[in-house]
């Protein structure tokens, strides 16, 4: 039985070599940046994609979005408020050539820019500003980060304030804040109540003092709920005006 040649062994795993490096296989979310001989040539993907081994290299991108946490920034606001802010940035490239030609790294450029706009944008506001007008800020930092990352060819979708830690004692002045605003709402409807409760009766007596019937009516009424809601008896002394309008209708019809 003849030996197969140490020669031809090197020769098929060489070959196999070769062709590995020559055949890449791309999903459909991933492109392949070609360079050769150092020089770009264009981008390519998804699928399958030969390359020329050892002449052309190539630098595969995805173009999935990526959710990066940017961590808590220290920030104090423009009226002087101490707090730590994190927030959550989402984008994804649209240019796979520019993301790896003009900048080194984009994770880690977009991450960095993230942060120092942060904390430039949020110490240019005020604490109140911060705690109500949350989507106005998260549009105004989308938009200064995706100016600065569209030469990189990565497209910022969205920009989301998560949270915001105010020091102890802030939050008792803000609990105690709240709390003074409720009370002045309670007060104030009260007195609402009250004034037009007051501009209620000053039309019912203007009434009853036109129509002395119509006061002897509500008498009478109000004797009749005390009867139905009291199981005893009760007197109460009828005042001869309140009878002198019957009195005088009734003279009037036997006339």
């Amino acid at each position: 039985m003849q030996q197969i040649p140490v020669v031809l062994i090197v020769v098929v795993v060489f070959g196999l070599i070769i062709i590995s490096n020559a055949i890449r296989i791309l999903r459909e979310y991933e492109r392949g940046v070609v360079f050769r001989l150092g020089r770009l040539i264009g981008v390519k993907g998804p699928g399958l994609i030969l390359l020329i081994p050892i002449i052309d290299k190539m630098v595969k991108v995805s173009l999935r979005t990526v959710v990066f946490d940017v961590p808590p920034q220290d920030i104090i606001t423009e009226d002087n408020v101490s707090l730590k802010v994190n927030a959550v940035v989402y984008f994804r490239v649209i240019e796979p050539q520019n993301a790896i030609v003009q900048v080194e790294n984009y994770l880690q450029a977009t991450s960095q820019l993230s942060q120092t706009t942060l904390r430039s944008v949020l110490g240019q506001s005020e604490l109140d500003d911060l705690l109500s007008q949350r989507d106005k800020i998260n549009q105004k930092l989308q938009q200064i980060i995706d100016a600065h990352t569209e030469p990189w060819g990565v497209k910022v979708s969205n920009v989301e304030v998560k949270q915001i830690d105010l020091p102890q004692e802030m939050q008792r002045a803000m609990a105690k804040q709240a709390e003074a605003e409720r009370e002045r709402r309670s007060k104030v409807i009260a007195a609402e109540g009250e004034f037009q409760a007051s501009q209620r009766l000053s039309e019912a007596a203007k009434i009853l003092a036109e129509e002395p019937s119509a006061l002897t009516l509500r008498y009478l009424q109000t004797l009749r709920e005390i009867a139905t809601e009291n199981n005893s008896t009760t007197i109460f002394p009828v005042p001869i005006d309140f009878l002198k309008p019957f009195m005088s209708g009734e003279k009037g019809g036997n006339q």
